[in-house]
């Protein structure tokens, strides 16, 4: 590696300059325990900085690790996937303007820094009736970055990209891309851009997600209204034979409700029990539960084999409709099913808040846990998700009231985030091979399956390991590397990578990676942002 510049450069004076240790210390930090060397840092206030600070990296041979907030967590957070060459965080997460929003379209268009909590309280601040595309990461977390990393929710504009409509990314020699409808609109509200996502010619602001062709300073997204009505509703099956019964309905269930029904998860018994239930084993112990402690802790707890969890919207009218036609369809399968404005809810919620605060304290635990759940369902972020990565970290307890940070709390998580078949016979196949191959390292095998659309599913299976420990380390990066090698044979494909494997599973001499080797030749000749990251 070549030496980094030790002083801040002169013609960026007036931009924020983190030296090498304070970048280390800053953004070095990495869930899933890998490290680079980090050069240095920038924090912009402008957009038009990045176009400094583009310039003077191609001057200097160097280059620039775009990040939104840094909160990639499990995927490798602020780290970049090369640092063979002086490499600078361009940190963006001070541009937090809200641009515009059109209140009767439901466009909004923001920067990069503007976190999920941020928005959140820009809508409400000014009665803006809308929801907020909130993942489980947490409300400190970009909603941009989520979107260019085309991660999803569970609210109804489930996949992120998908709701994008328009951005603006600046180039390696300092220029700024429009897209074709922009160059073209002499109005001043710009409409056409932002309301139609694909263009006129080739679409490009594809171009700009999940790749180091451009860094990414405004975006447009199309924000779902909040529903007259809402009712998230939990299917449990008792059975792990179920879960070929549970694939079918819920196909069923979203096939006959797109755009009613949001995503729906599958999630298996250990991975409810990581939810509510505390490690048996202790954090730091590197083994997996007992059948005999799983079965334990789910009678404890009431935890089915099985659990479907989805979210309907619309009006009152609908939602009843809805509600009925789907616990019609479950009666005869399901050991229990829940609404969550059904009876038993609000009568356990009006039990509890007339009983003292220690009486109970499992069941409240529970019941505050599905509150949050919904409320992400409503589009309101918070960190009801986050505690997972805290399963096995012995220095560190989650604590909800504060902000939780994975990385920086050095815990240890990995994704495996394959699309899987959406076929019950595929996904029997991909269950038994998680089943089978993470005990093998360790590792607790937690199943989650989210149906995106009838006919799309993504799971993300959480690699959960102590960072404290070497050899639980090196087996935690075993036991992903196999995982998806086996998963590769049954078609099950990451749609997202962490920074290691995308140096280790792309093919630099796959055709479909020459044509993009190629794009970024003409794009960014000097290779000066984020080197390999999706471009072996």
């Amino acid at each position: 590696m070549q030496h980094p510049i030790e002083s801040k450069p002169e013609p960026l004076s007036h931009i924020q300059w983190l030296s090498q240790s304070q970048a280390q210390e800053a953004y070095g930090g990495s869930a899933i325990q890998s490290s680079r060397q980090l050069s240095g840092g920038f924090v912009v206030t402008k957009q038009t900085d990045v176009a400094d600070i583009l310039q003077w990296a191609v001057a200097h041979d160097a280059a620039v690790q775009p990040i939104s907030s840094g909160r990639n967590w499990g995927y490798g957070s602020a780290l970049p996937v090369a640092d063979e060459k002086p490499i600078y965080i361009l940190d963006l997460s001070k541009l937090k303007a809200v641009i515009d929003f059109d209140e009767q379209l439901g466009l909004v268009t923001l920067e990069p820094g503007v976190t999920q909590g941020e928005l959140l309280e820009w809508l409400e601040s000014r009665n803006f009736d809308y929801m907020v595309p909130v993942t489980g990461a947490g409300p400190n977390c970009s909603i941009v970055g989520n979107a260019i990393e085309r991660g999803y929710g569970i609210t109804p504009y489930a996949d992120h990209f998908a709701a994008v409509t328009a951005l603006t990314a600046y180039l390696s020699n300092g220029s700024l891309y429009r897209s074709s409808l922009s160059e073209l609109d002499r109005s001043t509200h710009v409409t056409a851009d932002k309301s139609f996502k694909w263009k006129v010619g080739p679409y490009l602001d594809g171009l700009f997600t999940q790749s180091n062709l451009g860094v990414v300073t405004q975006m447009t997204i199309r924000l779902a209204k909040r529903p007259k009505a809402f009712e998230s509703f939990y299917v449990q099956f008792a059975n792990d034979t179920d879960l070929e019964v549970a694939v079918e309905l819920l196909q069923g269930i979203m096939r006959d409700y797109e755009g009613i029904v949001g995503s729906i998860n599958l999630m298996d018994r250990r991975r409810i029990l990581s939810m509510v239930a505390n490690n048996p084993n202790g954090p730091e112990q590197h083994q997996v539960m007992t059948d005999e402690q799983c079965q334990a802790l789910a009678k404890s707890y009431q935890v089915p084999a099985w659990m479907l969890v989805g979210s309907i919207y619309g009006t009152p009218a609908v939602v009843k409709a809805v509600r009925k036609d789907v616990r019609q369809r479950v009666r005869k399968y399901a050991s229990r099913t829940i609404f969550s404005e059904g009876w038993l809810l609000k009568f356990a919620r009006g039990l509890l808040s007339v009983l003292p605060a220690s009486v109970m304290k499992d069941e409240r635990e529970q019941l505050q846990a599905l509150a949050e759940g919904v409320e992400i369902m409503l589009g309101k972020p918070n960190q009801v998700a986050l505690p997972l990565a805290y399963w096995r970290n012995p220095k560190h307890r989650p604590d909800k009231s504060k902000e939780l940070n994975p990385a920086k709390d050095e815990c240890g998580l990995m994704w495996y985030a394959p699309l899987v078949p959406t076929k019950s016979k595929n996904m029997r196949e991909f269950v038994n091979m998680i089943r089978e191959i993470c005990p093998l390292y360790g590792i607790e095998p937690l199943v989650t399956l989210t149906n995106l659309r009838f006919d799309l599913t993504d799971s993300t299976i959480p690699i959960l390991f102590n960072a404290q420990d070497e050899n639980a380390v090196k087996q935690a990066k075993l036991c992903i590397a196999e995982l998806v090698d086996r998963g590769l044979d049954q078609g099950c494909v990451p749609y997202r990578m962490n920074i290691d494997q995308q140096t280790e599973l792309l093919d630099p001499n796959a055709e479909c990676w020459q044509l993009v080797q190629g794009i970024k030749k003409t794009m960014d000749p000097t290779n000066t942002i984020s080197p390999n990251r999706y471009n072996p």
